[in-house]
Order: structure tokens, then sequence, then C-alpha cells
């Protein structure tokens, strides 16, 4: 009996093209659209400097690159397993043993409106072994002035599913973030948020936050503040090339620490905004 095919989903390790390029494009600000490549976004110029980590900057892994969606989960689910409803599910792994951002950063999404300065894709999330419950998924991306504003949603389909939904962007590495969470999620020996939360450690972090302050990044003389309809932020900065800022609708594992349901064609959304100042000193 033939193997079955596998798909980019199965490795969150493994190589990831960027394919075509849509680019967006307002005075200052351009924004690279890669559909083919999860959806995500590829690169994004400001004042012709570049701010994420790109398909061919030397990190071509699936997970590892530009500003993708991470639906209809964010960060881990602890062994691919949850509970929902009356019934238990275990998904496929793709990531330390672990189902790692969803199913929408390794499958091409459609683009249903291309402007110049906004888009709209879509991605019909599938009914079976990797996610059984249907759906679909939603971007839309808008310029405006030195602003990129971004809207991912999750609408049901014929029966009820968890739902938790996140952005995750790789920025080249700031000068400085500035970030002052108000408590964080620990992580156990699987590397996986666990509850009590508990006040923030000093980093550096791979966490889960709660913060309700200012974010920003800056880099040179430009700024870029974050902001999110959500106070649930996780941040990387291990890395020496990136510091990962990531806005989700709850904690990784979420199904199992702070569970949300979607009834049947009810829908989520998590709005993100990215603006950019030039001219700027040291971030406070």
């Amino acid at each position: 009996m033939a193997a079955e095919p596998r798909l980019p989903c199965d490795d969150a390790l493994a190589p990831l093209r960027a394919g075509p390029l849509h680019w967006l494009r307002t005075e200052r600000l351009q924004v690279a659209l890669a559909p083919d490549a999860g959806g995500r976004v590829a690169q994004i110029r400001f004042d012709r400097r570049e701010w994420l980590v790109g398909p061919d900057d030397g990190w071509p892994a699936t997970i590892a690159w530009g500003c993708y969606p991470m639906v209809p989960w964010a960060g881990r689910l602890r062994g691919g397993r949850f509970a929902f409803g009356s019934a238990a599910h275990a998904l496929p792994v793709n990531f330390g043993g672990h189902a790692i951002h969803g199913v929408g950063f390794s499958r091409p999404w459609q683009i249903d409106v291309l402007e110049a300065e906004s888009a709209r894709l879509s991605l019909r999330l599938p009914e079976d072994a990797y996610w059984p419950f249907g759906g679909t998924a939603t971007q839309a991306v808008h310029l405006e002035g030195d602003r990129l504003l971004l809207e991912l949603a999750v609408q049901a389909g014929r029966q009820a599913m968890p739902v938790a939904l996140g952005w995750h962007p790789w920025f080249r590495k700031p000068d400085r973030l500035v970030f002052s969470p108000d408590a964080m999620y620990p992580r156990d020996a699987d590397g996986i948020a666990t509850l009590p939360r508990t006040p923030p450690s000093v980093g550096p972090w791979d966490d889960c936050f709660v913060a309700h302050n200012d974010i920003a990044l800056q880099r040179g003389d430009q700024l870029l503040r974050l902001k999110a309809d959500t106070d649930h932020w996780v941040v990387y900065d291990g890395a020496a090339h990136s510091t990962c800022v990531e806005p989700q609708t709850g904690p990784p594992d979420a199904f199992t620490l702070a569970p949300r349901v979607l009834l049947p064609a009810q829908r989520m959304l998590l709005s993100f905004e990215l603006a950019w100042e030039s001219g700027k000193g040291r971030a406070e």
C-alpha cells in the first residue's frame, strides 16, 4: 500500500519556497505577500530598510521566516492532543513531538482581492486528520500611509470548533525591544506554557505573556510600534538574528489551557497594527 503523501505541515522545519510575490506599496512602505507560502508576508520595507527575515536570508524552514498567520491554533498543542466536547483528538505532530502553529502557515492561500495598497486572502480549512472541523480562514492586508494593518479571521463551518489565532513575525534583530509585560505563562520541561501565570522572568524569552503596555522595536532611527486587539503576546528573542513578537488570542496549548469555541458559522477576528516612525532616537 502506498504511503500517504506528506504535506509541508508534516515538518515545520522543512524548507518552504516563497513562490510568486505580490507587492503592496505606499510612498514609504512596501509589503510583499507570498500566498503560496502559507499566505504570509514575505518582506516589509520602510524607507528601504527591510524589517523581516526573508525567504533568502539563510533560514528557509517553513517556521522560520516572514510574518505568517497561525490558524486555527497558535503555538504548540502538546503532543497534538486535546479534548473537544466528548471526543479526544490527536493531530499530526510537526515540531518536536508537538503540533505547532496550525495548518495555515504551510498551505497555499487564495488571493481574492489584490489592489495597490491592500489584499484579501482566504483558505478553506481541511476536514481530515490534520484538522477535523473544517471552517474558513481569511486575511485582510492593508497599507495606510506608514501603517500596516493585518486582520485574521476564522469562521466555523457546519460544526463547532475550538479556535486560537495569531501572527508570527520574524523581525530582523532590533537594537532594542520595548516590552513590559504584566505576567507570563511558565514553561515546563517540554517548553510548553502552563498555569498558573507568574510574574515575568528576565529574558531571553521564548514565552507567552499578558501585556497591556506599549510594545515597540527600535532599529537605527526607525521605531516600529505594535498593537493588537489582544493582551496575549509570545516573545522569542533568543536568536542572534531575529526577535519574534507575536499577538495571539490565547496562550500556546490554548485548546487545553484557555479553550475558546466557535459555534457553527460563528467568526473570530484578530487585528494587528504595525506603525513606523522615522527620525526617532532611542525608544522609551
